[in-house]
């Protein structure tokens, strides 16, 4: 008797709970990512979640450019920024399709001239490595930011970039090796990435407001990349991506982001077929490198993931018993990011306009739990206390810096003798000219450039003149003769040429 009346109990109660309806859950999505971008003071964003086949929530929020009424719509171009890899990766898995290369052909067969500084990691590369942030070269962003060159110049400068650890020994993010694959598409196909792309994914997948690179868009319908400088939200120029194309230059709106996404989730499925064989999908998606504490988003803090992992341009790591497949985009202002878990069915995309705004995590992680995984947590909330926490760690590790300035020192030379110009192999030519009273002027490149006060000593420190580039510091040396005879700034060492 007493069972019966506990079972009873249990389907009255059972019976009584409310099911929280589709409509229902995203009226809570909706008011949770409008609560979110003012949280996080993001100017303009745009959704997308993809479910079982169909697009179940797309939608715009905020403006395009701040100051201005244009709002975000679902046509609203953004920069897709390294979320463009995983395209560039199934440009490639098209070709493996096709018999033309194999993802483990050494990369010499394709590019004799891409040389890395160790000749064994050079004969012993192979095309997956491209894509998996293994090689041993350390990040060299540099090559591209502080230099306007061509794509094969880029390629050269390779083999004089030191490797930071061994061969398959680790993972460093790397932008460098998914331009080597552009290039190698090229060779391949007589044609160039931003052809290619366009021809295999875009076109098939109707994807009609997207672009290799921001060059090719005529439409005003665009937003604006944003970032805090001093304490004040302010448009900021565009990234240049042309020479970074296929690691981070495609452009689109989150209506063509969802077909991609929903072609991804999907065993690379579209209406008019499949982009690759199931297999060759299935291969991206396979965990290829761990990647350490250190390489990973500071989120992990909190979501505590088991196990971390790159596939082929796609970061991993479980989530409630899940494998969350995910790349995060980022350039200068402007953020994105890609999710998918594959057993839920369930994908998820976001653009933002203002610099590493990382509600992208936070809205990733809640469309997960609400449309697929439940749960409750208020993800913006938590992530916002993490990220200002590091925030303000960062700033206190600034002002520490500062505190160690030693005053009232004077520069061992008159600032007309650390005037001149600098060069080096790795990182192009310097210039440095008197601008002021304890002042020099310093242009790299002739593409980016700062003023520096006198610190201390034969160190100068000033702010980048775009801001967001933060403080530099110039450290110069003196030879035997008491003359300059290098630089370092920001680590980057120059030797005085005349």
């Amino acid at each position: 008797m007493r069972l019966l009346l506990i079972l009873l109990f249990i389907s009255s109660f059972a019976f009584g709970q409310k099911t929280t309806t589709l409509e229902q859950k995203i009226k809570e999505f909706d008011l949770y990512v409008e609560n979110g971008r003012k949280q996080w003071e993001v100017p303009g964003l745009a959704v997308a979640v993809v479910k079982d086949g169909k697009v179940i929530f797309k939608k715009g929020y905020g403006v395009r450019e701040i100051g201005k009424n244009d709002p975000v719509n679902t046509e609203t171009l953004f920069a897709c920024a390294s979320t463009t890899k995983a395209m560039t990766a199934t440009c490639m898995g098209i070709l493996v399709d096709e018999g033309k290369v194999k993802w483990d052909d050494p990369v010499n067969k394709y590019l004799p001239e891409y040389q890395l500084y160790d000749p064994y990691v050079t004969r012993e590369l192979r095309i997956r490595d491209l894509f998996l942030h293994n090689s041993g070269v350390g990040n060299a962003d540099f090559v591209w930011t502080i230099m306007n060159i061509p794509v094969n110049e880029i390629l050269l400068k390779m083999r004089d970039v030191k490797p930071s650890y061994s061969f398959r020994a680790g993972f460093i993010y790397q932008n460098i090796f998914y331009i080597a694959a552009g290039e190698v598409i090229r060779k391949i196909t007589g044609k160039p990435w931003e052809v290619y792309i366009q021809e295999r994914i875009f076109t098939p997948l109707s994807m009609t407001r997207t672009a290799p690179m921001m060059k090719y868009i005529k439409d005003a319908n665009q937003t604006k990349p944003h970032f805090k400088i001093e304490g004040v939200i302010k448009v900021i120029p565009y990234t240049n991506d042309e020479t970074v194309g296929p690691a981070g230059s495609v452009w689109s709106s989150i209506d063509d982001m969802s077909k991609w996404a929903q072609c991804m989730l999907d065993s690379s499925k579209y209406p008019g077929g499949r982009l690759l064989k199931k297999e060759t999908w299935k291969e991206m998606f396979k965990p290829q490198t761990i990647v350490s504490d250190s390489e990973f988003y500071p989120t992990s803090q909190i979501t505590k993931p088991n196990w971390k992992t790159y596939g082929i341009a796609w970061f991993q790591h479980d989530y409630k018993g899940r494998k969350l497949n995910f790349h995060t985009g980022s350039l200068s202002g402007l953020t994105a990011i890609n999710a998918q878990i594959q057993e839920d069915n369930v994908g998820f995309y976001i653009f933002e306009n203002y610099d590493h705004a990382e509600l992208r995590h936070a809205l990733m992680y809640k469309a997960l739990d609400l449309f697929a995984l439940g749960g409750n947590r208020d993800w913006s909330t938590e992530f916002l206390k993490l990220y200002t926490g590091l925030r303000e760690k960062g700033e206190k590790a600034q002002k520490d810096f500062e505190a160690k300035r030693v005053l009232n020192t004077k520069p061992s030379l008159p600032l007309a003798d650390y005037a001149g110009k600098y060069s080096s192999p790795l990182y192009g030519d310097a210039e440095i000219t008197v601008s002021g009273d304890n002042q020099l002027a310093i242009n790299i490149n002739k593409f980016i450039s700062a003023h520096v006060d006198h610190w201390n000593f034969d160190t100068f420190r000033g702010w980048f003149d775009d801001k967001e580039n933060g403080k530099g510091n110039a450290m110069f040396y003196l030879g035997a003769d008491g003359k300059v005879n290098r630089v370092s700034l920001e680590g980057m060492e120059f030797t005085r040429s005349k």
